[in-house]
């Protein structure tokens, strides 16, 4: 399998402010994308994923270190790597001034789509994200959904084979977030490269074929989700849901020390003649594994973002 990004020793250091020293925001990580797999790149605010985006996508110039991106080497072709790629960055940034098409249409133009084909695209993206029915709405007047929708359909416009999604569903409602978490699915099902930077663990546990946990600006871990889960020293739990006479139901964990058959055992003598509604297994999440691989609470994941990261 090819690779859609190769990245060696590369590092973002920020100049020193007035009475601080500089900041390392990046520190000489290496990691390889798979061309048509989602990547994740997991950290808590600050961890350098931000600062990562910007140096891959030609927004900001490497301290140190060396990138290939679509097999083009970041330190002289950025030009045309920014031609082949789409950014979807935290923060929207389209024109508030136009309209969901009037925006579509406008990036095609800078991408050199032909002019032939720019309306029919542009209607082809707002019914696959829709977004028709706010053809002619001001990006300015959209829902925060709508403008997140609106945001991927631009960065897919001129028909990128690499996107980077950089914390895509921050501050979405359910509906809205699951909705673009299907988006980034079919991406992937029609062989698009996506990298994708999140705090939601549990997203990134159902979205990516492979992820790398970040933290202070290196790489802690690089691997499959499943992969990540083999590393946790943690015996499986078993869960028990029982019901009471009242319609009350609990739920109780036990431990298992590895011996599954005989935490089942134990929980139904402890069930004392009521009925058992469900028995099964929980075994170690994503979550887990950063917890234990990082040193750090998980909450740390979900904290205000703060810092250059």
């Amino acid at each position: 399998m090819n690779e859609a990004i190769l990245v060696s020793q590369l590092t973002k250091i920020y100049p020193a402010a007035k009475g601080k020293a500089p900041v390392r925001a990046v520190d000489g990580i290496n990691f390889a994308v798979r061309e048509g797999e989602v990547f994740g790149f997991l950290g808590p605010n600050g961890a350098g994923k931000t600062t990562t985006i910007r140096m891959l996508t030609g927004l900001s110039r490497p301290t140190a270190g060396r990138a290939c991106v679509l097999g083009l080497d970041l330190a002289r072709d950025v030009a045309r790597i920014k031609k082949c790629i789409g950014v979807v960055p935290e923060v929207p940034n389209l024109y508030d001034e136009l309209s969901a098409f009037g925006n579509l249409v406008f990036a095609m133009q800078l991408y050199g789509v032909p002019r032939a084909a720019l309306s029919a695209r542009a209607e082809a993206l707002l019914a696959r994200f829709r977004l028709s029915e706010k053809r002619d709405t001001p990006f300015a007047r959209l829902s925060r959904g709508m403008k997140r929708s609106l945001t991927i359909a631009v960065a897919l416009a001129h028909r990128p084979p690499l996107v980077f999604l950089d914390e895509p569903t921050t501050g979405l409602d359910v509906l809205s977030a699951r909705s673009l978490r299907r988006t980034i699915s079919t991406l992937r099902d029609e062989g698009v490269t996506v990298f994708l930077t999140t705090h939601y663990l549990g997203e990134a546990e159902r979205l990516c074929d492979r992820v790398a946990l970040l933290v202070g600006g290196r790489i802690v871990a690089l691997d499959t989700v499943e992969g990540l889960k083999a590393r946790v020293q943690q015996p499986p739990t078993v869960e028990v849901t029982l019901a009471a006479a009242d319609g009350a139901v609990e739920t109780r964990r036990l431990p298992t020390d590895g011996d599954v058959v005989a935490a089942v055992r134990q929980a139904l003598a402890e069930a004392e003649g009521r009925a058992v509604l469900d028995v099964h297994t929980v075994r170690p999440t994503l979550e887990d594994v950063f917890v234990q691989l990082t040193g750090l609470s998980a909450e740390v994941m979900l904290a205000e973002k703060g810092g250059k990261g």
